[in-house]
Parts: C-alpha cells; structure tokens; sequence
C-alpha cells in the first residue's frame, strides 16, 4: 500500500475523523458546534454528503490524518451551484500541505460537476486557514461580527468566496467521479 493516499471517505473513517475534529468543537472556536456529534450522526453526515459530492480523506501510514468535504451553501433550489467547504487536518500533520492538496483534490471534482461557487467561512482569527483559502484564489468577501458565542466569548466568523468557472446557464450537477 502507498505511504500516502488519498481516496473517498467512508462510513468506516468516522472515527478517526471524529478524532481530528474533536478539537475545534471541544477546546476551539474552529466549529461552532458545541457538543462532538456521536459516530453515528457522523456517519450519517459521511452518507448524506456522499450522495451528493465528494468527501475525501488523506491517509499517511494507513492513518487518516485530513479530510476535506462540502455542503449546500443553502437548501433553496437557485443555490444548488454553491457550496460551503470543510477541511480539517489532524494537528500533528498540520503545515505539511496535505489541506491543500486535498482542496485542490475536491476542487477539480467540483468544478467537473458544475459547481460554480465555494464559500469558506473561517472563525477570526485564523492566520493559518486564511493564508490555505488565499493559496487556492479564495477571496475574502464578508465579516460576520459576533455571529457565534462559544468558549464565553463572541466571534467573528470571515466568509471567503472561490468561483470554479463563470456562471452561466446551469445545468444539473453532475455526479462526481472519484480517481485517486
């Protein structure tokens, strides 16, 4: 088996990306989430997602150590285009570029599927994932001021904008196929 490996998540990584995530519900502002969602909600999420758009993981060792996945930007139809990314790397690998090779991974997907916008919303401050979202030609387009209460303080919450391609008339989204 490859060192390092990139492939499509699965009900059975929910544990170890439960681990990585843990952290920013528990100890940080990074997630406004204030409980750690069970392993079974996890996996749930880790089916819902599947069934629309790729939610990938990066494996050093056989480990799961990042993962990278989206959500609908919003429930209504005219928002189908847009979607909000998520991608949280294990901190003992952080700073070695697996978030964006991961992004650019996920990325590329989105774009062949007709994905025109990806927002990214970042707790402030956050010098590191900014600096990930700019490296990819994310912009910054709006500050959310005291949006989210947690760890006895109000945060702040920055909204940074990717188009994949121009909008013009949109078709359905495609299905996403996964090569590794």
């Amino acid at each position: 088996a490859p060192l390092d490996n990139i492939r499509l998540a699965t009900k059975a990584d929910a544990l170890a990306m439960l681990a990585i995530y843990a952290p920013s519900v528990t100890s940080a502002p990074t997630s406004f989430e204030i409980e750690l969602p069970t392993l079974s909600e996890f996996e749930s999420r880790i089916e819902d997602t599947l069934n629309k758009f790729p939610w990938i993981v990066f494996e050093s060792a056989g480990e799961v150590v990042a993962y990278v996945y989206v959500t609908p930007h919003r429930a209504r139809r005219a928002y189908n285009w847009s979607v909000e990314s998520t991608v949280y790397v294990k901190e003992s690998h952080q700073k070695n570029g697996i978030g964006r090779i991961l992004y650019r991974k996920l990325l590329s997907l989105l774009k062949d599927q007709g994905t025109v916008n990806v927002f990214a919303g970042i707790t402030l401050p956050n010098a590191a994932s900014i600096r990930l979202h700019e490296s990819l030609g994310f912009t910054p387009v709006a500050v959310f001021r005291d949006v989210g209460f947690k760890l006895n303080q109000w945060w702040d919450v920055g909204w940074w904008q990717l188009q994949l391609q121009r909008p013009l008339e949109p078709s359905e989204l495609r299905p996403y196929t996964f090569e590794s």
